[in-house]
C-alpha cells in the first residue's frame, strides 16, 4: 500500500511535471528559452548531486563531462550526413565518458580538497585543450553546426520548434531524474551514501570503496556529458567557455542553493540562481553578481540546508 508521504511525492511531481509541459505554450519566447535552459542547467546540477550530496566529494571538474557533451554533439553533426540526433547524443555521451573514466581513475584515489583539487587541474586541462587545438576545436571561436531533426525512422522525422525543443528536453531531463532517483534508491547508492558519512567504516566491512566512487563519478560524468549535448542542441554550438572551471563552481553553488543528496534540491537551486540573476542584471547591469554573492552567502549562514531541505522542515512542522 502507498504510503501518504510517497502519494503526495508523486501528485507533487505530475503537477509540475504538467506545469512545465504546459509552459511553453503560454509563455512568451525569451521566458521559454529561459525555462528550458533551466531544465539543462538543472539536469548539469543533479549530475553532480551524484558526487557532492550522496558519495560526499566535492566536485569542480564537471564542466569538463559538460563541455566534452557539448563538443561531442558538435562532431556528430558536423561530420555525419545528414546531420543525426541520435548519434549526436551518442558521440556526447562517449565523449563525457571517456573522459570521465580517466579523471575517475587518478582523482578517486585521493579525498576531500585534494579529490576536489585534482577534478579543477583536469578541467583546466581539457580547457587548454580545447581552446588551443584550434583546427578541430575551433579554439576560441568554438563550432557552430546546424540543429539536427528529431527522427525515428519509419516513424516521425520533424524539425524541431522551440515548443517541441522543449518538449524533449523535458523528457531527457525527466527520465534522467527518475532513474538517477532509482540508482540513489538501490543498494548501490545506498553504500554512496554510506561512504558519505562513514568511508572508513565502509571500508571496514568490506566494501571496496574506491570501485564505488569510480563508477560514481562515470556516472555523474556521463549525465553532465548529456546536458551538454542537449546545451549544445538548443543552442546551436559549443565553445571552450564552457568547459572553463567557473562553469562547475555555479553548479557547485546551484546544489548549495537548492538542496543537497535530494536530486530535486540543485534543479531548484538552479532556477533561483538563473532568476536571481536575470532580476539583478536588469538594475546592475555590470554588478549584477555581487548581490547574488550576497545572497548565496546569507543563504549558506541561515538556510544551509538548502531550499528544499527549507521547505521540508517548515511542512513537518
Amino acid at each position: 500500500m502507498t504510503t501518504r508521504p510517497a502519494r503526495g511525492y508523486w501528485i507533487g511531481f505530475a503537477v509540475v511535471l504538467a506545469v512545465l509541459v504546459l509552459a511553453p505554450l503560454v509563455l512568451p519566447e525569451f521566458w521559454r528559452r529561459f525555462v528550458t535552459e533551466i531544465l539543462i542547467w538543472g539536469l548539469l546540477a543533479m549530475s553532480l548531486d551524484i558526487l557532492i550530496g550522496y558519495t560526499g566529494m566535492v566536485s569542480f571538474g564537471h564542466s569538463a563531462f559538460f563541455g566534452l557533451g557539448m563538443y561531442g554533439a558538435a562532431a556528430a553533426l558536423l561530420t555525419v550526413r545528414p546531420p543525426n540526433l541520435w548519434l549526436a547524443i551518442l558521440y556526447g555521451l562517449v565523449g563525457a565518458g571517456a573522459v570521465a573514466v580517466f579523471v575517475a581513475y587518478f582523482s578517486t584515489r585521493l579525498r576531500d580538497i585534494y579529490f576536489a583539487i585534482t577534478t579543477l587541474v583536469f578541467s583546466q586541462i581539457f580547457y587548454v585543450i580545447i581552446f588551443t587545438w584550434t583546427e578541430v576545436t575551433g579554439g576560441e571561436n568554438g563550432l557552430g553546426f546546424s540543429q539536427p531533426a528529431f527522427a525515428i525512422p519509419g516513424v516521425v522525422s520533424a524539425r524541431f520548434t522551440p515548443v517541441t525543443l522543449h518538449w524533449f528536453v523535458l523528457a531527457v531531463v525527466t527520465v534522467s531524474y527518475l532513474g538517477l532517483r532509482r540508482i540513489t534508491q538501490s543498494p548501490f547508492g545506498m553504500v554512496l551514501q554510506s561512504i558519505r558519512e562513514n568511508e572508513p567504516r565502509t571500508r571496514a566491512i568490506g566494501y571496496h570503496v574506491e570501485r564505488y566512487k569510480i563508477v560514481a563519478v562515470m556516472l555523474s560524468g556521463l549525465f553532465a556529458g548529456l546536458a551538454g549535448v542537449l546545451y549544445a542542441l538548443q543552442n546551436k554550438f559549443a565553445a571552450p567557455d564552457f568547459v572553463f572551471f567557473l562553469v562547475s563552481g555555479e553548479v557547485v553553488v546551484f546544489n548549495v542553493m537548492g538542496g543537497m543528496g535530494t536530486l530535486v534540491g540543485p534543479v531548484a537551486g538552479a532556477a533561483f540562481f538563473f532568476l536571481l540573476r536575470e532580476l539583478f542584471s536588469r538594475f546592475f547591469t555590470e554588478y549584477y553578481l555581487i548581490p547574488v554573492g550576497i545572497i548565496f552567502t546569507l543563504m549558506v549562514i541561515f538556510v544551509p540546508q538548502g531550499l528544499l531541505g527549507f521547505l521540508r522542515r517548515r511542512l513537518n512542522q
